[in-house]
């Protein structure tokens, strides 16, 4: 029988895979669970969709808010704090613009909201509990969504915004690897991937939504909404915790304060090392964020019907391939998985590197082929990296909540996201690169990056795969 009978699932048959993985057989949609998971995890997604609404709709409007009026004469001046913060940043960064300094910020709070989730973790790990985290992180994100209605409380608006995202972000991902039994690695992928959904519904819906109640209403209207959101977050994971079983809940009474032996520290080494292999992925991946807008916008025809296609649509295109493949992936893995086929967890990643790559690859055969690329080389571009994304990021995810050291889950799960951190650094610094290549050139740099990921985790996966499941 297959451990974690808590949520009333029937036993299912064990097959093995070559690694000897526990493989559960395909399971039928069960009345009382959320797309045949666990029910807590529909109220953990929806709480994750409300947070990630809100995060990516301010997001959205930053720049643009600082840029176009916070920074400028008769704002600036009533900022708390804002000469010695600027004086700072110069120190470091020699003499700013306007859009410059607004680019600063923007790169220094997305940075930090990748950096805080391992103190969050740590917080919550040791003190707190993942519950007490996730509603305080909850809490402090929508005060801070509130505090940017005010030119004053700028710079503490921010800060509320990385500390809450800290607190929040790492736990609620350890509690959806909570809903598993170590030994369900189908199930927990499965219920990662549908989780994932959440993140890109809101990465879709958030800028469109709060970007045109800003256009109509003015910012504070956008900003004022991507609050009213996380505060529907916080009551949607309210409603759901007591759906939450105890392995999920995190208590840190119940967390094992004992000091790590050889082994833990073994399991520690091996995940970091996998979150840094995703590092590859990662740049690939989140560089059409950044240079592929411009490259866009200089680089392709945007002349559709008689009318140009907005570059920033092109944002929304991998998130929602990212919504729609699922379903597809899931029955792939299902057919994989009963066939005894279906990839590890480190083989799923380094897929997702090779599908990344040759997203890449596509991009250097458009510039190859013609000086203004057709507008569906980006599109296909964009939708392999959403398929990418489902194949390195939930599966990276449901490893850690699966062999993290029970008392290190959330902490080690902030680690994952401190990847992200490295990985923006990186992708900042490639872009300054651009204007001195060729974009051939610049795509066939990011395939390279993305190849040598999925080369490094082939290379590592038997070795990491027979340490990480023998549990």
């Amino acid at each position: 029988m297959v451990p974690g009978g808590r949520f009333g699932y029937e036993s299912r048959p064990m097959t093995s895979t070559p690694l000897g993985q526990p493989v559960a057989a395909p399971r039928r949609e069960r009345p009382g669970t959320f797309l045949g998971q666990p029910r807590a995890l529909a109220y953990l997604a929806f709480t994750e969709a409300w947070e990630r609404f809100s995060f990516y709709g301010m997001a959205g409007l930053l720049v643009l808010y600082m840029s176009q009026s916070l920074l400028l004469p008769g704002h600036i001046e009533h900022i708390a704090g804002f000469a010695a913060f600027r004086a700072g940043l110069e120190a470091v960064f020699g003499k700013l613009s306007t859009l410059g300094l607004a680019s600063q910020i923007y790169g220094l709070y997305t940075g930090l909201v990748y950096f805080t989730p391992v103190f969050g973790g740590w917080v919550a790990d040791r003190w707190i509990g993942r519950r007490n985290a996730v509603m305080l992180g909850a809490v402090l994100m929508s005060a801070g969504h509130i505090a940017m209605a005010f030119d004053a409380s700028f710079l503490a608006a921010v800060a509320l915004l990385i500390t809450g995202c800290g607190l929040l972000k790492g736990n609620i991902s350890a509690q959806v690897g909570g809903l598993y039994a170590e030994t369900d690695g189908e199930g927990r992928t499965r219920g990662f991937a549908i989780f994932s959904i959440a993140i890109n519904v809101g990465a879709f819906f958030g800028p469109l939504i709060c970007g045109l109640l800003a256009d109509l209403y003015g910012w504070h209207a956008g900003f004022g909404l991507a609050g009213v959101l996380m505060l529907c977050g916080l009551a949607t994971y309210v409603a759901g915790y007591r759906h939450l079983p105890d392995a999920a809940r995190g208590v840190p009474s119940e967390m094992g304060r004992e000091p790590l032996g050889p082994r833990e520290w073994r399991i520690i080494a091996a995940l970091v090392l996998v979150m840094a292999v995703t590092m590859f992925q990662s740049v690939a991946y989140y560089q059409n964020s950044n240079i592929s807008l411009v490259w866009i916008d200089q680089g392709v025809d945007l002349q559709v019907l008689g009318r140009r296609i907005p570059v920033p649509w092109f944002n929304s295109i991998d998130p929602l391939a990212s919504i729609v493949f699922v379903p597809p992936l899931f029955a792939l893995w299902r057919w994989q998985a009963v066939r005894g086929g279906e990839p590890g967890e480190i083989g799923k990643i380094a897929i997702g590197a090779a599908i990344a790559a040759a997203a890449n690859l596509l991009l250097v055969v458009g510039c190859l082929l013609t000086d203004r690329v057709p507008a569906l080389v980006p599109v296909v571009y964009d939708i392999l990296l959403g398929i990418a994304f489902l194949y390195y990021w939930p599966t990276l995810l449901a490893l850690v909540s699966r062999a993290a050291p029970h008392g290190l889950k959330a902490t080690l799960m902030g680690v994952a996201f401190l990847s992200l951190f490295v990985s923006n650094i990186a992708i900042g610094w490639l872009g300054g690169f651009y204007e001195s290549m060729t974009p051939t050139g610049f795509w066939t740099l990011h395939a390279a990056i993305a190849a040598t990921g999925a080369v490094l985790a082939l290379a590592i996966r038997r070795p990491m795969e027979r340490l990480l499941l023998a549990r």
